[in-house]
């Protein structure tokens, strides 16, 4: 893990009456220089793709028709995880009463029903802008379904910012070990010159695993305080990471 320490602080930022927090990054010692990033592998779901309020929506079409509690976003975010069998388990799922591949494959039909219509974070495009500009080759790996996750990058006209993009051979979300760690083998990269942007624990969890430094978004599919946990750099933004990114670069 290349963060020794942290401190972050929130900023009471005053604007017109009201108060609002801006997550800063305020300190890092590190030991290895971002210009020294050459690769940075994105996760897709909750980090470029904002598509945690239509998971909730299509959650919530699915315990509405078992009876179960209705997820608001604050719940969501401290209940969500990998594998997603656990987090369909801690919702009320009775995998007695059915196999976790029904409701499973009922979410990604009412996902896919909907995902026209999700859209990238605003600060998205002008980050992966960003990487290029600075020459650093940019992949996905993602625990979307391959082809979906093929066609989603295209529609959105962001597919020419990668050398490759790669999701999981079905649908049932297991993680995304396997498919990060066969990129890296055959794609060449090198762990100690990449950087992995997520916003989950899972993403800290397989760029630990495979030696890749890791930074993440609090924007995304959990809560700020569980991506705390593992010590790595949060973010609240994108916007605020590339900007991070760029001061210690140019320092």
């Amino acid at each position: 893990m290349w963060l020794s320490w942290g401190i972050i602080i929130f900023l009471l930022v005053e604007s017109s009456n009201c108060i609002s927090f801006a997550l800063v990054l305020l300190s890092f010692t590190i030991n290895m220089k971002t210009n020294n990033i050459k690769t940075i592998l994105w996760d897709w779901n909750g980090t470029l793709l904002n598509d945690i309020h239509h998971c909730i929506a299509c959650m919530n079409i699915m315990l509405k028709q078992r009876s179960l509690e209705l997820l608001s976003k604050d719940r969501y975010l401290k209940v969500f995880t990998f594998p997603v069998k656990e987090y369909y388990s801690q919702l009320g799922f009775d995998f007695n009463k059915e196999p976790f591949e029904i409701p499973a494959e009922e979410f990604i039909v009412h996902y896919n029903e909907g995902l026209q219509d999700v859209p990238l974070f605003h600060d998205a495009a002008p980050s992966l802008a960003f990487f290029k500009s600075l020459g650093i080759k940019q992949y996905i790996v993602s625990a979307m379904k391959h082809e979906a996750l093929l066609q989603s990058v295209d529609d959105r006209g962001i597919s020419g910012y990668f050398e490759k993009i790669t999701g999981i051979k079905d649908n049932l979300a297991f993680g995304k070990n396997g498919i990060a760690r066969k990129l890296i083998e055959t794609e060449g990269i090198i762990a100690e010159n990449t950087l992995f942007i997520g916003d989950t624990l899972h993403d800290a969890e397989v760029a630990a695993e495979m030696g890749i430094n890791c930074v993440l978004i609090s924007n995304g599919h959990q809560h700020l305080q569980r991506l705390k946990e593992k010590g790595n750099p949060v973010f609240s933004s994108l916007s605020s990471m590339t900007q991070w990114f760029s001061q210690k670069t140019s320092g």
